[in-house]
């Protein structure tokens, strides 16, 4: 498995705001870019994308932001 260059035309930019994964964001190992892109698997290269950070402290940050989103849409449901 190595790197063909169709991932380019996939190359995701980078988010202002907000981390590349909670934009939906996924990361290919072997091509090492962002691409964005629905399916698990790198259409460039056929291997397993990362949904996920690997750092920790870039994991919790992912993670309370996860369950931050469900309290906004109750209380938005809540008010209206």
């Amino acid at each position: 498995m190595s790197c063909k260059g169709i991932c380019t035309r996939h190359k995701a930019q980078k988010p202002v705001g907000h981390g590349r994964y909670a934009s939906g964001q996924k990361r290919c190992q072997i091509c090492e870019i962002f691409i964005k892109w629905d399916g698990l698997w790198c259409p460039c290269c056929g291997y397993r994308l990362r949904t996920k950070p690997r750092n920790l402290k870039y994991k919790a940050k992912l993670r309370a932001r996860k369950d931050q989103q469900p309290l906004k849409m109750i209380t938005s449901m809540a008010v209206h």
